[in-house]
């Protein structure tokens, strides 16, 4: 199946040592194209990574990083962000959206942190989800790019979109999504698959017109053959 054309039956038929194979193939064509596919958001400490990945929700990286420019060179502890006054920080970081949600959360993050962890974030999932404003993706983000510690797939709206353009899998709930990813790739490429979705998202599989005829995956993603577009 690798590398020809297949329709809906084909993917029903699919097993799961033939999924396997796609993925690992997808894996591989996206590391050629992406080479140094990586997180686009700018920090200097795990703290402000993690203040990072809360701005970020709704909100493009382009813009966090616009706002944490001059941010971050105010507040670089978690301390500085532990006793932020709410008010001002709602204003400062007001661009991003949701501002007031997450300035409560980003200070109520830093004072768990600060008073719980001894100011350090936390290295464990178990622990990083137990954080105002961290949910499981972002614990992903800021565990793999802050530690190198990698516990799962973080899964955001490109992740969510393209695996299920992939067909890798048939649900919407980012968990369920996951859990199929992590079976489907060798965990030694758990972080690095999602910063190649993004890019392939960002760049050819858009989100309200997916560019399948340049795209490298088009011989093998399914959903490139149900496109009435598609050449």
């Amino acid at each position: 199946m690798i590398g020809t054309k297949f329709t809906k039956d084909d993917l029903a038929c699919e097993n799961d040592v033939q999924k396997r194979k796609r993925a690992a193939d997808t894996f591989k064509r996206l590391s050629k194209i992406f080479p140094d596919a990586k997180i686009a958001l700018n920090y200097d400490s795990p703290v402000q990574l993690a203040v990072a990945v809360i701005l970020s929700a709704q909100c493009t990286d382009k813009k966090v990083n616009e706002v944490t420019a001059s941010l971050f060179k105010k507040y670089k502890t978690v301390k500085h962000f532990a006793s932020a006054d709410q008010k001002i920080f709602e204003m400062e970081i007001k661009s991003t959206g949701f501002y007031r949600a997450k300035a409560k959360n980003i200070i109520a993050m830093a004072k768990l942190v600060e008073s719980k962890f001894g100011g350090q974030f936390p290295k464990t999932m178990a622990e990083a989800v137990t954080l105002p404003g961290v949910a499981r993706k972002s614990a992903n983000v800021i565990l793999g790019n802050a530690y190198g510690v990698v516990d799962g797939i973080a899964v955001d709206t490109h992740v969510m979109r393209i695996s299920q353009r992939l067909g890798v899998t048939k649900f919407s709930d980012p968990v369920k999504i996951e859990k199929d990813l992590m079976k489907l790739f060798p965990k030694s490429w758990w972080f690095k698959f999602t910063y190649l979705i993004i890019e392939h998202g960002r760049n050819i599989c858009e989100a309200k017109k997916p560019r399948c005829s340049i795209c490298p995956l088009n011989n093998i993603c399914p959903s490139a053959f149900n496109l009435p577009n598609w050449r």
